[in-house]
């Protein structure tokens, strides 16, 4: 379902927004402006100049232009959840729309791939901001503007996150302030019978689901289930849901839907998209349409903001080696590791911590990625590198990394999700299923003041020592079902690889694509030959990731008619 927008004009300057503006910092008495956020845009113009952005948050994108001054902005809110794309015509006027393919179609100029894009979505399984897919098109970052002075225009950061340590109050006065903010977003963003919620049985979407219950009673929530070992959390969906007496649908995701899905899938995205999770999001949202809802409140969020992934416990297990003398780990440690035999497991965990401790964040967080666990050089053709840049990935990461003021090495990895897993990935991933399935979907816990408080929370409290989403599970302690608290952290997974061995119609679907790819000249034919027979093998579920990855860009590139 497309964001609603609006649009207004006075005295020579001119809104439009989509999406829904949350007013921060402004009272607005006239009901009218309320209810016309382009008109109260306006007013907050009239007011702030260009620092309107100071004053307005929620999911939103805005342009205003001021036709006296020759003066406006074109931006998004604090996580990209309205995106826009931009570029220049060729006479040098700048062009901007929702969707990515939108700007050489307005500018009358082919479709241009570029080959550092293909790298960055082997890479991270999408194409991360600023760049797009296309060559010529950029698209603004979370939290980024275009402000215009006398004609010309510039890309800034327009807000940042103030990470406090020291902020804490008790913990019960804390986890009950965290309550409140979540079930006042919660209850906003109800729009009565026509909103349900994504039930996957973890902390985020059972707190939200449970919320929902407590403003309204017995809402609709729908889960997904996979007939596969490991994969499938309907249980704990269903216990969320008796404690909160929801009306629990569910629906199970098989081999056959994702054969006849998965074109249509691939080709909904403006830019190749590799998160296997979008197919089990597009079939929820679907079912849960045919139900008649029109609108789901999702959890995503709470993991990047309270410290629920477990990357973070295991980058802290690193952060001790480096608090060594550096005489103990440089004459000691490391050159008696060196000379013992490495054929002893022991030894090989002991070198592989080493390695691994001796790089810096944020660079240690992509030790395994596909690239630098098997090689780029062994996956990506020779043309291929030539042409782009092989550390461009990581001046990524530690650009945004690095951009909290006086934050923790936690805090800093939880900033860095904000951009890549939320704003890049899971949200994009998310919106356009939900907009593929006729659903509009809000996120509860990406609320202005909940994001605020989320800085208010010391690192030592939203993780206790390993233990991940220490202060949260603490707060929705005697709400949430124990079972669910104490629960491994799973999620909307799609066992994609493990399906794939037995399955005639998906073994003969990622034949063909990958058959393709070959003739592309991006990826090694070798390479794609070798993760074939490592994912037969070896480990179907690991290996069979990367193959979708492949096979996701392939069907993408076929549908948009680029030959190989």
């Amino acid at each position: 379902m497309a964001v609603r927008g609006w649009c207004a004009s006075a005295d020579g300057v001119h809104c439009a927004i989509a999406g829904n503006v949350d007013w921060l910092a402004v009272e607005l008495a006239d009901s009218q402006l309320r209810h016309d956020p382009a008109v109260a845009v306006l007013q907050a113009y009239r007011q702030h100049g260009t620092g309107l952005l100071s004053v307005i948050g929620g999911r939103f994108a805005v342009c205003v232009w001021d036709t006296r001054n020759r003066t406006g902005l074109v931006a998004v809110d604090h996580f990209g959840q309205v995106p826009v794309y931009w570029g220049y015509s060729d006479d040098g006027e700048l062009l901007f729309a929702p969707l990515a393919t939108s700007i050489d179609v307005l500018a009358g100029r082919p479709h241009s791939v570029s080959p550092q894009a293909v790298f960055n979505y082997l890479y991270f399984h999408m194409v991360p901001s600023p760049a797009t897919v296309f060559e010529g098109t950029n698209k603004l970052m979370a939290a980024h503007a275009l402000f215009c002075e006398s004609g010309r225009w510039e890309v800034r950061r327009y807000w940042e996150p103030e990470f406090r340590e020291t902020a804490d109050r008790p913990m019960r006065e804390m986890g009950e302030e965290l309550m409140g903010l979540l079930g006042s977003s919660v209850a906003r963003l109800d729009n009565g019978e026509d909103t349900g919620a994504f039930l996957s049985g973890g902390l985020d979407s059972s707190t939200v689901a449970g919320l929902l219950a407590r403003h309204r009673p017995d809402p609709n929530t729908y889960s997904i289930g996979f007939d596969a070992d490991g994969y499938d959390e309907i249980a704990f969906a269903r216990i969320a849901s008796e404690r909160f007496r929801t009306r629990f649908n569910t629906y199970y995701v098989t081999p056959d839907d994702v054969l006849s899905e998965l074109p249509r899938i691939a080709a909904a995205y403006d830019e190749p998209f590799g998160n296997s999770s979008a197919l089990p999001a597009y079939f929820c949202a679907r079912f849960a349409a045919a139900d008649g809802r029109r609108r789901l409140l999702a959890g995503d969020g709470g993991d990047e903001l309270f410290a629920g992934n477990e990357r973070y416990a295991k980058q802290r297990v690193f952060e001790h080696y480096p608090a060594l003398p550096a005489w103990l780990r440089r004459t000691v440690i490391e050159p008696v590791l060196g000379r013992m035999p490495d054929n002893a497991t022991l030894v090989r965990k002991a070198l592989s911590y080493v390695q691994q401790a001796n790089i810096p964040l944020p660079d240690r967080l992509q030790t395994y990625n596909f690239l630098n666990r098997l090689g780029a050089e062994q996956i990506v053709t020779d043309d291929l590198r030539q042409a782009i840049d092989s550390e461009l990935p990581l001046r990524l990461d530690r650009e945004i990394y690095h951009q909290p003021r006086n934050a923790s090495s936690l805090n800093r990895m939880l900033y860095l999700d904000w951009h890549h897993t939320l704003a890049d990935n899971d949200l994009r991933k998310v919106n356009r299923m939900c907009d593929l399935a006729g659903i509009q979907v809000e996120y509860p816990m990406l609320d202005d003041r909940l994001v605020e408080f989320s800085t208010r929370v010391s690192s030592t409290n939203k993780m206790r020592g390993n233990k991940l989403r220490a202060f949260y599970k603490r707060a929705v302690t005697g709400f949430l079902p124990d079972e669910i608290i104490n629960k491994p952290k799973h999620g909307f997974g799609l066992p994609f690889g493990v399906w794939m061995t037995n399955h005639p119609g998906l073994q003969q679907l990622v034949a063909d694509n990958l058959a393709r790819m070959k003739r592309r000249n991006y990826v090694r034919p070798e390479f794609i030959d070798e993760i074939s027979r490592l994912h037969r093998e070896q480990h179907a579920g690991y290996y069979g990731e990367f193959i979708w990855v492949l096979m996701m860009l392939e069907l993408w590139l076929t549908h948009r008619g680029i030959e190989p």
